[in-house]
């Protein structure tokens, strides 16, 4: 069997930018096995699969697969729109994990209304995982957990710039991932954050989508801002656009451009 794959460079307009992404499109859907093997191959955080027969969009991380991605959802819309299977404001809805999801094309950019998860804060923060973080205890804001991930907001982007977790540490501990989040110092940026998932193969995420649901949640509260620009400070960096469409239904809409930077046929 012959595959096309690519490999999309997600929430940049850069090439190698952004959170890298693998994108195979089928007419009908894979199995299990054969995903996992071909994100394994593909060796990047995330690799989508879409099936265009029931438009089932599923993401497997090289271990894992996983509820919901963002950077591999804008990376499947970006190749349909490529490929012609998507046209300048055109809508598809997405059969996932996480319920439908509606992305629209755009000219310049890509829009994708997901749910959004909000922070219980009534948890008591472990200890032995903040010291292998390396944030001390002074400098933790708050601290929560969202569908079994853990969010801190710390206080300053510096402090948060600076970290140099402890990953052989935190994956001896219970986790899946951690999002660490602080006000941003620049002006047309209103928060950062970064994201660390060592117990599914990420070390550091370079871009999280599914992240910024819940960071837009957080911070259009704390800012009373509907609208927000997040900036992801990883090495490869990338900015999410976020705007909060209903609180009610905690819903967000996540807005991002990405690149292509590869194309190919896997031979399986």
């Amino acid at each position: 069997m012959n595959l096309e794959v690519y490999q999309v460079d997600s929430f940049t307009s850069k090439a190698f930018k952004g959170n890298p992404a693998g994108v195979c499109i089928t007419e009908n859907a894979l199995d299990d096995s054969l995903m996992f093997a071909i994100a394994a191959e593909m060796a990047v955080s995330e690799t989508a699969f879409l099936s265009l027969s029931d438009l089932k969009l599923r993401w497997f991380t090289p271990k894992v697969e996983v509820n919901l991605c963002g950077h591999g959802t804008l990376a499947v819309a970006h190749i349909l729109k490529e490929n012609a299977l998507l046209s300048v404001g055109e809508e598809v809805i997405f059969d996932t994990l996480s319920g439908s999801l509606h992305v629209k094309v755009e000219d310049k950019h890509i829009e994708m209304d997901f749910p959004a998860t909000p922070v219980d804060f009534n948890m008591t923060p472990n200890d032995e995982m903040l010291a292998h973080l390396g944030i001390k205890p002074e400098q933790m804001l708050s601290f929560g957990v969202f569908d079994s991930k853990i969010f801190i907001e710390i206080s300053s982007e510096s402090q948060l710039r600076a970290l140099k977790p402890n990953f052989d540490g935190l994956k001896t501990l219970q986790g899946r991932s951690v999002v660490i989040t602080a006000k941003a110092e620049a002006e047309d940026i209103d928060f950062i954050s970064r994201y660390f998932a060592p117990w599914v193969g990420v070390n550091e995420d370079p871009v999280t989508g599914s992240a910024h649901c819940t960071l837009a949640l957080y911070w259009g509260e704390k800012l009373s801002q509907t609208v927000l620009t997040g900036y992801q400070a990883s090495e490869r960096g990338g900015v999410v656009k976020v705007e909060l469409l209903s609180k009610s239904k905690h819903r967000v809409k996540l807005i991002g451009e990405a690149v292509t930077v590869l194309k190919g046929t896997m031979y399986v």
